[in-house]
């Protein structure tokens, strides 16, 4: 269930938004997912990923070339000021209409002005028995860009996985909720911290959180 603070509620209300992309079906997304390399900058061996930037002009999706994503240790403490370099996404992801549909609704929602970069990460967290997986291991924490997105794309054999939105580091959350198959969370992330608590199994199989971050400006460079 979701949970939003009365006091914050108002005055917040226009600062994130969750809704349900009806025109996305997350099931066709499943496939992309299996083959994801994984996360070099983190240890543990649990996260797998692939980032690709965008612009977005009259309503058409464009893939700008190769870069490399930077946030400086005020954003990152973990790997701030570090130049991490992922795989692109998969072509045939990219021309899926589900995926197309799913910037637009970003861009469109955020309101972005034309030629804006949009930054999509194609994240995987797995969790077994001995080794849980933390979405957000640089704990509570800003971007250091414009908007974020959160969508969901699927949750197997997992608990936890939470996502909190805080106002300050030290306050309580304004916003907890597991983000469920098709939701798109949408953050100023001037304005908020965002957390998403670890996963763990719910029986000895492997556990998988997938979901696509979308960040603009993309903090990609050349």
């Amino acid at each position: 269930m979701q949970k939003v603070s009365k006091s914050m509620q108002l005055e917040y209300a226009f600062m994130f938004t969750l809704r349900k992309v009806n025109s996305i079906n997350p099931a066709g997304f499943k496939q992309f997912f299996n083959d994801l390399p994984l996360d070099p900058y983190i240890k543990g061996s649990y996260r797998f990923r692939r980032l690709s930037r965008f612009i977005v002009s009259e309503n058409k999706l464009s893939k700008l070339p190769h870069g490399y994503l930077f946030q400086s240790k005020e954003y990152n403490p973990l790997v701030g000021d570090v130049k991490r370099e992922f795989a692109e996404l998969d072509d045939a992801l990219i021309e899926l209409d589900i995926f197309q549909n799913m910037v637009l609704a970003f861009s469109d929602s955020c309101k972005l002005h034309p030629e804006a970069e949009i930054g999509v990460h194609q994240i995987r967290t797995t969790c077994s028995p001995n080794n849980l997986g933390n979405p957000a291991p640089e704990g509570i924490h800003q971007d250091g860009t414009d908007f974020i997105g959160i969508f969901s794309v699927d949750r197997e054999n997992i608990q936890g996985g939470e996502t909190h939105l805080y106002a300050a580091k030290k306050e309580k959350p304004v916003f907890n909720k597991v983000l469920n198959s098709g939701e798109l969370l949408l953050v100023n992330d001037h304005e908020f911290y965002h957390f998403t608590t670890p996963i763990k199994p719910q029986s000895d199989a492997l556990g998988t959180r997938d979901v696509f971050v979308l960040t603009s400006p993309s903090l990609l460079s050349d």
